[in-house]
């Protein structure tokens, strides 16, 4: 057996060079988007109550981290952290933004910090001139045109494209040069939109590529299914669905899903792609790995609701948080994140042995709905005759798209 857990000094390791913080500045939006994944059709996140947070619930947690960043060696001489925000619609929050913003400079922290936001863009006019000064990297949420967006509305119901698209359009307009380094879209995937007409959108009024999504399959209502099922549109179906597809999946590249996939395989699989140098002479067969697709407890992101949970990131149920920052300061035990994370481990542990696409697994365990039951259920478990297909279906792309093998081997990375 070769399957590794995760050790006290993996996660302080984690926390010591971590990449990006993000907080849920508010839990209130003034949108009500149809597919809200803090909405009607989902379950598994603390209740919404229109919260602000403050800096009283921030501070504590910034200086914390401060504190582990001054007493520690990091990976790098000068590391980068993202300071993000988000909501609900971070906008809202305006004053504690710029506020949190002035005391992180105040700490003159020895490593770079890069400020991102995620934004509906309905108030982007108000301050986009802040946001410009802090050079802040902006994931616009926008789903196309005017149908597209039929979805994204308002508290009245009323289509939000005649909001946003203008403010998008006068911050474009008046900083040219930080829109096209620094605001990026992310499109949701769904019943009134499709990935080829999505894709010329962004690339007509903005010459940009957004990255599209689709609908969020977990944590889904049971008596809500039925209406999860009418909005939800699979990305490959949408794709060849596409008049001119071979175009769309060429300038799709690493977003295209069938070379993803193809990707993942291999750089698993192919026996050419090396981490470094040591694995030129190792027998990477025989290395040890944590099992499952999860990630390590604070390896990509750490993330603080307004509620004051402290958990890994904001796609996952909040009953996974592993800390909390309440009057008594932050309460952060890295040896219970160690024993719960390694206790899911445990329970994975014959699936995992047994599964045939172990080596590259995608699954990350939060999702998994029966985790804290004696004996969860993995859907993503594959058997021989399973990764037979799946090996086939990837070598199958390459065959169809030789030229993939050179691009994907010379121009990604993955961490």
């Amino acid at each position: 057996m070769n399957d590794r857990r995760i050790s006290r000094g993996e996660v302080e390791h984690n926390l010591l060079n971590l990449r990006q913080l993000t907080l849920e500045v508010t839990d209130a939006c003034n949108l009500r988007c149809r597919y809200c994944g803090y909405g009607e059709l989902y379950s598994g996140y603390d209740e919404r109550k229109s919260s602000y947070m403050s800096m009283e619930q921030a501070r504590p947690l910034i200086d914390y981290l401060a504190g582990v960043w001054r007493n520690g060696k990091p990976d790098a001489a000068m590391p980068l952290t993202y300071v993000s925000f988000y909501g609900g619609e971070p906008l809202l929050n305006m004053d504690f933004i710029k506020d949190l913003v002035v005391y992180v400079e105040s700490l003159s922290l020895d490593r770079r910090i890069v400020y991102s936001m995620t934004t509906n863009a309905v108030l982007l006019d108000r301050y986009m001139d802040y946001l410009v000064e802090k050079d802040f990297h902006l994931l616009v949420s926008l789903d196309g045109d005017e149908s597209s967006q039929g979805y994204r509305v308002d508290h009245s119901g009323v289509n939000s494209f005649g909001k946003v698209f203008p403010n998008i359009r006068r911050l474009q307009t008046r900083y040219p040069e930080y829109f096209k380094a620094n605001v990026n879209f992310n499109s949701v995937l769904h019943s009134l939109n499709g990935v080829e007409g999505i894709r010329d959108f962004f690339k007509r009024e903005f010459g940009k590529e957004p990255r599209i999504s689709e609908l969020n399959s977990s944590g889904v209502r049971p008596d809500r299914r039925e209406d999860f099922e009418r909005m939800y549109r699979n990305k490959s179906e949408s794709l060849h669905q596409s008049e001119d597809y071979e175009r769309v999946s060429e300038d799709m590249f690493m977003e295209e899903p069938s070379t993803h996939e193809l990707l993942l395989f291999l750089h698993q699989y192919s026996g050419n792609v090396f981490k470094g140098y040591d694995s030129l002479l190792s027998d990477t067969g025989k290395l040890p790995y944590t099992p499952t697709g999860t990630c390590s407890p604070f390896s990509k992101k750490m993330f603080f609701t307004v509620n004051g949970k402290i958990l890994q990131c904001e796609k996952i149920d909040h009953r996974f948080a592993f800390g909390k920052v309440s009057e008594a300061g932050v309460e952060l035990d890295i040896d219970a994140i160690v024993d719960r994370y390694n206790g899911y481990l445990d329970k994975m542990q014959d699936q995992c042995s047994a599964c045939s696409r172990k080596r590259n697994c995608i699954q990350c365990m939060y999702y998994i709905d029966t985790i804290d039951t004696a004996s969860p259920v993995c859907h993503g478990f594959m058997d021989c005759e399973s990764f037979a297909r799946y090996s086939s279906r990837c070598l199958n792309h390459l065959r169809q798209h030789p030229g993939l093998y050179r691009r994907l081997m010379e121009e990604v990375t993955i961490e």
